[in-house]
């Protein structure tokens, strides 16, 4: 197609939840001065309906959104997609997604940050026992009749089933801790080129050069993943997409892996990839019958966890409502993401963060 450095002939469709920021929109004019911007406020998180006539479609080239998404036929000059979710499970069966040539691109590099956080605070919450100090605060007592020894993080080892940009930050912060990483990928990083970081990452962090892992482990089999699950890991972070071949990725022949070995009750599980990747009755048994040490759930299946649910009343789990990835730098970033692909759009290059229409991430 060539180059298009003012972006003429395009028409941006931002459909938001928040309010869009008149400079952002300002200085998108000044570098493109031949894109059309419209905007939109999305009210509500879940709507997939358009709160516009749907006239507005029809010469959309470029859309960010989170859920709101048009037929082929409504939006026959759609391009580029910019999602504003880290994951695409939710477009993957949409006829927009499988029946056109427009590319849809993640948030990957959005979220990193505050979800390492989420996984690290988890984690060391759970292990110095910060549930169980914060009910005695709560009944205003000094007690140290329970006292125990807390087990540090350094020289741990922290598995990380997912290396993307959540992965390669959480990687950082472990490091800084002490702690070792192992890393697994559904394709090989044999090479340094290929454990590049070739995705959106706010500057200065993430892993961009993939050095931080000790052991990389790769592959689509079982018996792939179960090496990996097998490497002695005092902490398991999910952060795998959800797709066809990650449902129940993690079942009880995996919670019984963790547990051999003489490794009963050593690992803990922090899950902030999506619900379904983990069974639900099968994490239950391992916490249960004590296969695993805990485990730190922001996402959960079925979801939300209905009231009353057996998780809630688990001593050894931590549960938040699918909150880990809210920032308030969250829009400021997914823009970033937007402003720099419409700049590869301009100088007809691929954009970053493109999902990958074949495997579903």
């Amino acid at each position: 197609m060539g180059a298009n450095k003012t972006l003429r002939g395009h028409k941006l469709l931002m459909v938001m939840p928040w309010e869009q920021p008149a400079h952002f929109i300002e200085n998108l004019k000044a570098q493109f001065p031949g894109l059309q911007v419209v905007t939109y406020r999305q009210k509500e998180w879940d709507q997939t309906f358009a709160p516009f006539p749907l006239e507005e479609w029809k010469d959309v080239t470029v859309l960010l959104t989170f859920t709101v998404l048009p037929t082929p036929e409504q939006a026959p000059k759609l391009e580029y997609v910019q999602l504003m979710s880290a994951g695409a499970n939710h477009v993957l069966d949409l006829p927009i997604f499988k029946d056109t040539e427009a590319r849809f691109c993640t948030a990957n590099g959005v979220h990193g940050p505050q979800i390492s956080e989420w996984v690290i605070g988890t984690y060391l919450a759970f292990q110095h026992r910060f549930p169980q100090y914060h009910e005695k605060q709560k009944d205003g007592r000094w007690d140290r009749t329970d006292l125990d020894l807390i087990d540090d993080a350094v020289q741990k080892t922290i598995g990380i089933l997912g290396y993307g940009s959540i992965g390669r930050q959480t990687a950082r912060l472990a490091t800084a801790m002490g702690m070792n990483v192992h890393a697994y990928t559904l394709h090989p990083r044999t090479t340094p080129e290929s454990r590049k970081d070739s995705s959106w990452t706010p500057p200065g962090l993430g892993d961009p050069n993939g050095s931080y892992p000790s052991k990389w482990f790769s592959g689509s089999s079982t018996a792939d993943l179960h090496a990996f699950l097998a490497s002695g890991l005092d902490l398991l972070v999910i952060a795998t997409p959800l797709t066809p071949n990650t449902q129940h990725l993690l079942s009880a022949a995996e919670f019984e892996l963790l547990a051999a070995n003489g490794r009963k009750g050593k690992t803990f599980v922090s899950n902030i990839a999506r619900g379904p990747v983990v069974s639900t009755p099968d994490i239950i048994h391992a916490l249960k019958e004590g296969l695993i040490r805990g485990a730190a759930l922001d996402v959960t299946d079925p979801e939300p966890l209905p009231d009353g649910h057996e998780l809630w009343s688990m001593e050894n789990v931590i549960i938040t409502p699918h909150v880990s990835g809210a920032s308030t730098r969250y829009n400021e970033r997914v823009l970033s993401i937007l402003e720099y692909n419409l700049k590869r759009l301009s100088e007809d290059r691929e954009p970053v963060n493109q999902v990958n229409k074949r495997e579903g991430y």
